[in-house]
This record gives C-alpha cells, structure tokens and sequence, in this order.
C-alpha cells in the first residue's frame, strides 16, 4: 500500500508530464521532466540517447539481472482540443480521474515506473539484486520497437516490462504490424485516348481483388494474420485528363509468431508473379514501407515497418514469479495478450528477451477523445511494478 505522500508524488509526476505536449518528434518536455525526476530520487545515473530516450538507473547493491521498465514519451495528436471536456494538456483531476492526452497511453505508466522503481530503492537502502532501469521513449506511435532497440543495445536487459494499458493484467504477447505496399506501373496517356496507355488503378484493381483470395495464416492463440486494405494512391494526382501510369496500395498486415519478413511477402509475390505472367502488361511489386521521422534532438529515426508478433508461455518460470508475487500483494491479475502492437516486437520479438506488459488503465483508452486514468488504477500499477522488482531482483 502506497503511503499518502507516495500517491501525491505519483500523481504529480503524471500530471507533470501530461502538461508537456509530446507529440512524435516532440517529446523534449517530457524527456526534460522525467530526467529531472530522476536525478532528484535516488537514481544513480541518467542517459539520453541521440534519439531522444532517457534512461534512468538504479544499481542494486548485489550482482544480478538487469530489468527495464519501457514507456513511451510520445502521444498521438489531439484533433480539436476545443471538443475535450477538459483541457487536453492541463491534466485536471475530475471524478477521482486525471484528464489528458497520454494519461492511459501511457505517461501514466511511465510516472508510475519511476515512482515505484525510486520507492523500491529507497525502501531497500539499494540492497536488492540487479539493476533497475526507466525508459522514456521516443516514436513508438510511429515505429513501435524502432527507438527501443537503442535501449536494448545499451541496456542489455534480462527481462522487460511494457507498460501498455492492461487494466493491471500481465500481458505475455501480442500480434505484430507490417505496412506492406504493392505497386503497379502502367503508361501515361491522354484520357481521350486511354487505349494508348495502360492505366495503373486497373492493373490494381486486378492485383487487389486477387490479393483478398489468400487465405489468412492463424495461430490458436492469436488468431489471423489478417491483411487489410488500408490506403490506394494514384499518380499523376490530380488525374485530369491524364491514364495514371502509378498505383500503390498500402496493407496492414498483423504479423504472428515466427513469421519472417521474407514469409509474409513470399504468397504475395508468387501471386504477382502469375498475375504478371497472365498480363504482359501488369508489372508490380510488393515491399515494406519505410517511413523516417525527425527525433526531437534533430536526428533522424528510419524503420522498415515489420514489427514481429510474441507470445511466451503462461507457465514461463518469470511469469509465474510475477503473478505469484502480485497475487501476494492482493492483485489478482488474468495472464491474456494485447490486440495491438507495442515495444514488445523488439524486446520479445526480435531480440528473445523476456517480457511481459503490465499497465494501468483499460486499452480501449488510448488515442480516444476524454482520454483519463484513474487515480485508482495510477496508484494500484506503482504498487504493481514494486511487486515486479520484488519478483525478478533476488
């Protein structure tokens, strides 16, 4: 149980970050407060990378694993703030909840991580196995897992916490995200005379419709693979009196465990293929897109959009550590998976590192009009991620 003076710590940290605007790209303010925290409780020391991720750390006292605590910095942008019940960016307090973009995704985690991993330390004089780290990150909204593999690379961790909203349920995987592009070239002509050129939104009209007959891949835990049809683009746009000689098409595409970048394109391209061996006049091609966002610190971040899917087993001896030890402290949390995407597909989906998601708040809140979080929940995952450290630093 937090004391009195440890909940107002936590929730002013929260209300603190949520008044710094930090849109992709712009999460210098909460890179600044979340630094200062730490160097006013207890950490040992503090690094910001050239990305813009800030990293606090507390060394324990023995030798033992390393455990990283992710959340990110950056929010999804507010539309209208005019249509909020409350300032979206003033973290007013109403109805024992805390008003704002990036209450439930997820500065409310990340005040929480900092808060518990400073009340740990303290409680223990340091004397725990291990080290504790708190990662504020960068473009996660954008590239989820991108910036964290900086992190990982630094940190080098045994085992990882996400700190996506859960309603305070251990999350052991989730289905990843791959942006795939297909593109058709045809050749430009008058429209008064289109039987001059070949027209690109045809050809993709043919590729589209062919595409939506490959059957999903499924995982029994997962489910489909599911590749959906998100966004077509023609050129020349506008098209006035102009056959477009250019089409692509964007899919999302939601990765399982253990596919490859090289798997999920190959039945696509092997379709290509015969469609194109059909038509001498279709040419396409199908790829990842790659998007290249500017880091608040002025460096460039480019990511190949292939996030991978992961998925450990509910008796893994680290999950079980966590449930047993939250369960001691009154938790009694249910061990699921997230329907989105996090940090995890680098972390557990690329790297093999053991990780798990525990955050506060419903998921259903992220990115939603009068998003909040509710004091309950904010003061319940402190005393979840104290338990964490509890459970893994022995």
């Amino acid at each position: 149980m937090l004391t009195k003076e440890r909940q107002d710590a936590v929730i002013e940290l929260c209300r603190k970050l949520i008044r710094q605007k930090s849109y992709s790209g712009e999460e210098s303010g909460v890179a600044a407060e979340l630094k200062s925290f730490f160097e006013g409780h207890g950490f040992d020391d503090v690094f910001v990378d050239d990305y813009g991720n800030t990293i606090g750390h507390i060394k324990g006292n023995r030798p033992g694993k390393k455990l990283l605590f992710d959340g990110h910095m950056d929010t999804v942008p507010v539309t209208d703030p005019a249509v909020w019940v409350h300032d979206p960016f003033a973290a007013d307090i109403a109805d024992g909840k805390i008003c704002g973009r990036g209450t439930s995704d997820m500065k409310g985690a990340l005040s929480a991580m900092a808060s518990a991993a400073a009340n740990f330390a303290a409680d223990n004089g340091k004397n725990f196995a291990g080290d504790i780290y708190v990662a504020g990150v960068v473009h996660e909204e954008c590239f989820e897992g991108v910036a964290a593999r900086r992190i990982s690379g630094r940190v080098q961790p045994d085992y990882v916490v996400i700190g996506e909203a859960s309603n305070l349920n251990i999350k052991i995987g989730q289905r990843g995200r791959a942006e795939i592009v297909v593109e058709t070239f045809g050749k430009p002509a008058h429209s008064a005379n289109p039987e001059k050129g070949i027209n690109a939104v045809y050809k993709m009209c043919k590729v589209v419709e062919a595409i939506r007959t490959l059957e999903p891949t499924h995982h029994p835990v997962l489910g489909n693979g599911i590749m959906e049809l998100t966004d077509v683009k023609s050129s020349p746009y506008p098209g006035a009196s102009v056959v477009p000689e250019y089409c692509r098409a964007t899919y999302d595409r939601r990765l399982l465990v253990g596919e490859t970048k090289e798997g999920v394109l190959k039945p696509i391209q092997d379709l290509l293929d015969k469609l194109m061996a059909d038509d001498s006049e279709l040419k396409a091609k199908v790829s990842y897109a790659v998007g290249t966002e500017t880091c608040y610190t002025g460096n460039k971040i480019t990511g190949e959009r292939f996030f991978p899917g992961w998925l450990y087993d509910k008796e893994e001896p680290f999950v079980q550590d966590v449930l047993k030890e939250m369960q001691a402290e009154g938790f009694e949390p249910q061990i699921t998976q997230y329907n989105f995407c996090t940090n995890g597909s680098h972390y557990a989906g690329e790297e093999g590192i053991k990780t798990l998601g525990i955050g506060p708040s419903q998921e259903n809140l992220a990115h939603t009009l009068n998003e909040y979080i509710e004091i309950e929940q904010l003061t319940k995952v402190t005393e979840a991620y104290y338990a964490v450290m509890k459970a893994l630093l022995k």
